[in-house]
């Protein structure tokens, strides 16, 4: 898929800089289209999260609202995500942004029933999958090395620091008018096109049209390099297991507050509740990437993964409201500085040709069970306390998370996996002979079979 594939060692100068990954401009042309979109986003998800709460008094419904937005992956987001294989990755881009954007506009249309409201918020989260796939491929396209570590930093600190400004702002524009909050996300998805049409170079598609099967298929091809690998297994497990956890304060965050505010205004500790972990990632990401070099950020992964749900056991204790943000900026640093490397090590053991494809599985994974875990907790906490339920909720996490690093593959199976993934195919799973890109197999006259995912082989190697 991709013309370049990343260099995994690391630099000796140690991490990359900021202004190294930022003087790439098609980079920073991504990185301001997500940062504007992302803050429009969470303006209109605060403000709908809490206009429901208000209405209905229900933990269950107003987290329903919340988890709206991550329906879509259930619905299709792999084979949304698979499209963008298909077509220019600016292209779809472009598009996708401007279909929010006319929707945003008619959901804003003054006396719209709330339940129209949602359906039309699911709709326009259809175009998420294929959006994000896009950027996801491109960005490997843009930068090598450690600074594709570090720009994927950037990429989670900004989309962290957008859920900050929006869910403030959200909370605010909410008590003024809820419309005006749809408004500023369709303004922020008309610009975040602008940027990507006239920033980002045009590039063909990472599939030609000799090379497509069916759309199926090459959906179900997505499912079968992340788990048919070990390595990238393992990724996608620890990954999973991460966001289990980590969305429940946020999630919860209107009816915690409105129930456990204490001397706080309710609003005001919804809005520092739900801030808390995104400021943590933002912490995380800038430190853990600047601090240490490639190697120390990989053994740190470990150790911070179980951290991560560690930190918001102690809600047992039915802390107040700022104590919670204090337990959550801890779960989002830990998370924070081990996610990019999961990323980037992602990335690293992809053939060219199949990024688009597994991040539709990835995110699609990730959007489902952060939905699912904010949905069963509030369903939980709808005859238990939100403290108890959170407190064991995270309990298990650590359980999840050590079994994941207990089982964590060793650095030489990482490095085959990523040598494998260079040559053609990840642990095997392609046939090298088979491993040419779509352009060497046409100047040869090869059919677009040559290019298919061969059946996933068991693992051999000893290790997980």
């Amino acid at each position: 898929m991709e013309a370049t594939v990343p260099d995994e060692r690391p630099s000796p100068e140690g991490p990359a800089t900021f202004r190294e990954v930022f003087a790439n401009r098609e980079y920073g042309a991504v990185f301001s289209a997500s940062a504007l979109s992302w803050i429009g986003d969470y303006v209109a998800k605060a403000a709908v999260t809490l206009l429901v709460y208000e209405e209905t008094r229900s933990v269950a419904l107003s987290a329903a609202a919340f988890a709206v937005s991550y329906l879509p992956w259930l619905v299709g987001g792999p084979l949304l995500a698979t499209l963008a294989e298909r077509h220019r990755y600016r292209q779809v881009m472009v598009i996708c942004d401007v279909v929010r954007m006319v929707l945003m506009v008619g959901i804003a249309i003054p006396g719209m029933p709330v339940p129209v409201i949602l359906a039309l918020l699911f709709a326009t989260t259809l175009a998420n999958p294929p959006s994000q796939a896009a950027k996801s491929a491109l960005i490997p396209l843009l930068l090598t090395g450690d600074r594709l570590v570090v720009g994927l930093s950037m990429i989670s600190s900004v989309g962290q620091a957008a859920q900050v400004v929006g869910y403030l702002a959200g909370a605010a524009i909410a008590a003024f008018n809820p419309t005006a909050a749809l408004l500023v996300n369709a303004a922020t998805f008309a610009l975040s096109a602008a940027l990507v049409r006239f920033g980002v170079a045009d590039r063909p598609p990472a599939m030609t049209a000799a090379h497509r099967s069916h759309l199926l298929r090459e959906t179900a091809q997505g499912f079968q390099i992340v788990f048919g690998t070990p390595v990238l297994r393992s990724i996608a497990l620890l990954v999973f297991a991460a966001m289990l956890f980590s969305v429940v304060p946020e999630g919860l965050a209107a009816a915690w507050a409105s129930e456990h505010a204490g001397r706080l205004d309710a609003g005001a500790a919804q809005a520092i509740i739900m801030a808390a972990n995104p400021v943590g990632f933002i912490l995380g990401g800038l430190i853990v990437s600047r601090a240490f070099g490639p190697d120390r950020r990989l053994s740190l992964m470990r150790p911070l993964a179980v951290l991560s749900p560690l930190a918001l056991v102690p809600a047992l204790l039915d802390p107040p409201p700022l104590v919670v943000a204090l337990l959550a900026a801890a779960c989002g640093f830990a998370v924070a500085g081990m996610l990019p490397v999961a990323n980037g090590l992602f990335v690293r053991a992809l053939p060219d040709g199949f990024r688009a494809r597994a991040f539709g599985v990835m995110a699609t994974g990730v959007q489902v069970i952060q939905g699912m875990a904010v949905l069963i907790t509030g369903l939980l906490a709808e005859r238990y306390s939100i403290p108890l339920v959170v407190g064991v909720w995270s309990a298990v996490g650590v359980l999840l998370m050590t079994l994941a690093a207990l089982r964590w593959p060793s650095r030489s199976t990482i490095d085959a996996a990523i040598a494998a993934a260079q040559a053609g195919g990840p642990d095997g799973l392609f046939s090298p002979a088979k491993a040419r890109r779509p352009a060497e197999d046409e100047r040869r006259g090869g059919s677009p079979d040559d290019w298919a995912v061969a059946p996933a082989r068991r693992d051999t190697s000893g290790t997980r």
